[in-house]
């Protein structure tokens, strides 16, 4: 009888415990979507800021799940900091490089989150080609596996050039991707015919690496169907920082 007794005990405990396990994944949802809102989203980056290394690592399992989660994040923060605080975007290099995110046990930086999980440690300035090494345990748990070049066209860095922000998930988080490129580029991209010139956005110069180089982002916009055939030659409009907040777009499921 004891031994039955103990054996309910242990899987009542048990159950509640699951039942009560957070979600991050939908809690970065519905941090942004709340923030899309214009609604509270205190309780989600409270949840945040006590979440531990172990509470993500345990949950974020596959390269899916940390982009759709990570890429949440930053743009979610990116609009809380920038909201709140609109000067910080006067010296950019010290925005994205200072601790701003409560996460996991530590204060991340967006250049932490963009260049170290999402790029998978990958060094800012190096056009994508330089990797660091010997990197801090979180970062390692953290990382992705496989660099996705489409995360430069989800990623919202606060400007006007920025693609729009969008919310993503582990669901259906490569079609959203798609979405996003193919609608990011085709407002971003030009292409003369006669000389057989495309002119686009300057991440595909600051990320090279990260599309196979130049002639790897001339493939991607006849694959994407941007250019009708593949550009001869790639070349790069000039980036707009101006402050835009609030540009929002939704993905048609």
């Amino acid at each position: 009888m004891k031994q039955f007794l103990l054996t309910v005990l242990f899987l009542s405990t048990f159950k509640f415990i699951a039942q009560n396990k957070i979600n991050y994944s939908e809690v970065s949802k519905d941090l942004l979507q709340n923030i899309m809102d214009k609604k509270s989203y205190e309780n989600q980056v409270t949840l945040l800021a006590n979440s531990t290394l172990e509470d993500l690592t345990s949950e974020l399992k596959t390269d899916t799940q940390k982009l759709a989660f990570w890429i949440n994040i930053y743009n979610s923060f990116i609009q809380i900091s920038l909201t709140e605080n609109p000067d910080l975007y006067k010296d950019r290099g010290t925005f994205f490089s200072t601790p701003r995110v409560k996460i996991a046990g530590e204060t991340l930086s967006f250049d932490d989150i963009e260049h170290d999980i999402i790029r998978r440690s990958r060094v800012k300035l190096s056009w994508g080609y330089l990797r660091k090494y010997f990197r801090p345990k979180w970062e390692r748990k953290l990382r992705v596996q496989n660099i996705d070049w489409r995360i430069h066209f989800a990623l919202n860095c606060g400007a006007k050039s920025c693609p729009p922000v969008a919310l993503f998930t582990n669901e259906n988080l490569n079609k959203e991707l798609d979405f996003m490129a193919t609608e990011y580029l085709k407002e971003q991209t030009t292409y003369n015919s006669e000389t057989k010139t495309a002119k686009s956005v300057s991440l595909f110069s600051w990320f090279r690496a990260d599309f196979g180089g130049i002639c790897g982002a001339r493939q991607i916009l006849v694959d994407y169907k941007i250019t009708p055939e593949k550009p001869k030659k790639l070349e790069f409009k000039n980036y707009d920082w101006t402050l835009l907040l609030g540009n929002f777009r939704k993905i048609p499921k």
